[in-house]
């Protein structure tokens, strides 16, 4: 900011008017060392939404912070630490290209270690089928049941049916790398993706897709985990030639350099944050399941587990 010589007089009281203008800003801005205001990315998932409901009701009724929820795609998330528009994501996928523009070049973003969260993605099948065909388990079976999963979308090969195209997805590149007779198709969303699968539980019908741990639907629905090619260190290293299923996340949250520097007992919290998948689970029920609010659905699960979440809450 630039100012002319002030007159005499005024300079004072224009001097001491600008300290408490810059303070004011110094408040409003992301995470201050008082109380601030913190942005969360939210990305399109359900559990990532539980996260996000429960991390904010804290900073705000136990820390006095206001919180700003942004819902954004994983990569979108990753470029607000650059652009200052994003103090933390709560459940990165591991993303090792995201890491090491941000992380690793840039350095504007770093790990504010792990949520407790077990991450699992891979292809399913419901529960009947694994049943019904004990060997479509294994990959190299899948061929042989292609026809069972055609759709007026997939012609004439079997369906593989995917989430939000934005999530972490080897799907093509396994298809035709396995030389599956299958075609990917895009569900278009975590909901889409639920609702393919209690059809096909409740009416038996066929269905091969990609999903998730933790998840709350599989406390309702039981499904099975189609068997690929196992995971090794760096068999995903490119991705056009991914041959082998996905390797287990062990979920973790990412902050802005600028948050970690400056955000105070916001990010003391952030860091502190770690639950179970059954945790999340509860959340995630209630808010998609009950249609809750996000924020009804924290307050129920922060009344009951006091214990859990007190050691989150920064020292003094």
């Amino acid at each position: 900011m630039h100012m002319h010589e002030p007159r005499k007089g005024l300079g004072r009281f224009l001097a001491a008017v600008t300290v408490v203008a810059l303070a004011l800003g110094a408040c409003s801005g992301a995470g201050s060392g008082s109380k601030g205001t913190v942005n969360i990315a939210v990305n399109p998932w359900v559990g990532y939404e539980s996260d996000a409901a429960v991390v904010a009701y804290l900073l705000d009724k136990e820390l006095g912070y206001k919180v700003v929820k942004k819902d954004l795609k994983e990569e979108v998330s990753w470029q607000g630490f650059e652009s200052g528009e994003v103090d933390v994501v709560l459940e990165n996928w591991g993303h090792p290209e995201l890491v090491k523009t941000y992380i690793t070049d840039k350095k504007v973003a770093l790990d504010a270690g792990q949520t407790g969260n077990k991450g699992i993605i891979g292809w399913y099948v419901p529960q009947w089928m694994a049943d019904k065909y004990p060997d479509i388990l294994d990959w190299n079976n899948l061929n042989k049941y292609a026809d069972l999963f055609k759709t007026s979308e997939s012609g004439d090969k079997g369906q593989l049916l995917d989430g939000d195209p934005s999530y972490v997805t080897n799907d093509e590149a396994l298809v035709t790398n396995l030389k599956l007779n299958y075609k990917v198709v895009q569900g278009g969303s975590e909901a889409a993706l639920i609702k393919s699968l209690q059809q096909a539980t409740d009416q038996k019908t066929p269905l091969l897709f990609y999903f998730y741990e933790p998840q709350w639907i599989l406390a309702k629905v039981k499904i099975a985990h189609v068997k690929l090619p196992p995971y090794t260190d760096g068999c995903d290293a490119d991705p056009k030639k991914v041959a082998c299923d996905y390797p287990p996340y062990d979920l973790n949250k990412v902050v802005s350099k600028k948050f970690a520097d400056s955000g105070g007992k916001a990010y003391e919290f952030v860091k502190n944050f770690n639950w179970t998948n059954d945790d999340q689970n509860t959340v995630s029920e209630m808010i998609a399941n009950q249609g809750m609010k996000p924020e009804d659905a924290a307050k129920t699960w922060v009344d009951a587990h006091q214990d859990v979440w007190k050691k989150w809450i920064p020292a003094g």
